[in-house]
């Protein structure tokens, strides 16, 4: 399918479609398996909404996050009432090595953490006009998407947008992690989650359009911040490990997430790859997770 024109926003890109091998046999066993599946051509955001746009569609909408209201008694039974506040989770590096079977050791609800403050109330957005929105839950990214006349992606179409027409590649740009010493994506180098040796120059996020796009013209769809998909989590043949921040399954409902974040590392989360995926409690909103929209060709 050639590209229509005009694009319907300058700052999408299009996505020709076609058919693809999505999902992969040879990592973490939600991924599999392996199987072909085809997508219409669509546009795509070039970049993960940015805290720039975001602070746009609140202005002319009004918008409070999932973060910044306090939870609803009703949905929590049994939760005392000191934690039922604004909040919303923070990756607190330790100062050494940690059980990587607790998440609790790096993460941390923080009350008044919010997409205006990142990491907690006496943080703010200085300096992060062009970094992705974090601390957004699943209705912040599909309420924004309404706005701008957009979708979220499914997740077909986002592994079909990141592998970028290279078939059968490991990584959205070849086989290699660090082709010719080159850092591809903002990732985690060192020992997660306490030794973070930022050799790609970024510790957290890092502005949009930081590393090369890709064949379609899309940036930073490996790395940085996780994105939410329109599509709802369904494990693969067994249900692994959950790395990151999603809990065991209590009952909330979890939409997939893709492209990993710069908290993935070799030791813990090797999710920085087109056929990765992970669950992410819908309600629940992290310092790593974004989003970027689509729109039909």
């Amino acid at each position: 399918m050639t590209e229509p024109d005009p694009a319907p926003d300058p700052g999408m890109c299009w996505v020709p479609g076609g058919g693809f091998r999505m999902g992969s046999d040879e990592h973490y066993p939600e991924e599999a398996p392996a199987h072909d599946t085809a997508v219409e051509g669509f546009w795509m955001d070039r970049h993960p909404v940015t805290n720039t746009q975001f602070a746009a569609f609140v202005e002319a909408t009004g918008h409070r996050t999932v973060a910044e209201q306090a939870p609803d008694p009703a949905t929590y039974p049994g939760t005392p009432p000191e934690l039922l506040v604004p909040a919303s989770l923070v990756f607190v590096q330790p100062p050494g090595p940690v059980d990587l079977g607790d998440v609790g050791n790096w993460w941390r609800m923080v009350p008044g953490a919010d997409w205006r403050h990142p990491q907690g109330p006496d943080s703010s957005l200085d300096g992060l006009a062009d970094h992705p929105v974090v601390h957004v839950a699943l209705d912040d990214a599909e309420s924004y998407a309404r706005w701008a006349g957009k979708a979220l992606p499914t997740e077909a179409q986002w592994e079909f947008a990141a592998r970028g027409g290279l078939a059968g590649a490991v990584y959205a740009w070849g086989d290699r992690q660090v082709p010719g010493g080159r850092w591809m994506a903002n990732t985690w180098q060192g020992e997660f989650p306490w030794q973070n040796h930022g050799r790609d120059g970024h510790e957290r996020t890092s502005p949009v359009g930081s590393y090369p796009p890709n064949p379609y013209g899309l940036v930073d769809l490996i790395g940085n911040v996780w994105e939410w998909t329109a599509d709802a989590w369904q494990p693969g043949h067994t249900r692994s490990a959950q790395c990151c921040s999603a809990p065991a399954d209590t009952g909330i409902p979890q939409r997939v997430l893709k492209g990993g974040s710069h908290l993935c590392a070799p030791n813990y989360c090797r999710r920085y790859r087109p056929a990765a995926r992970h669950p992410q409690p819908v309600d629940t909103s992290t310092s790593h997770v974004g989003f970027r929209c689509v729109q039909p060709g």
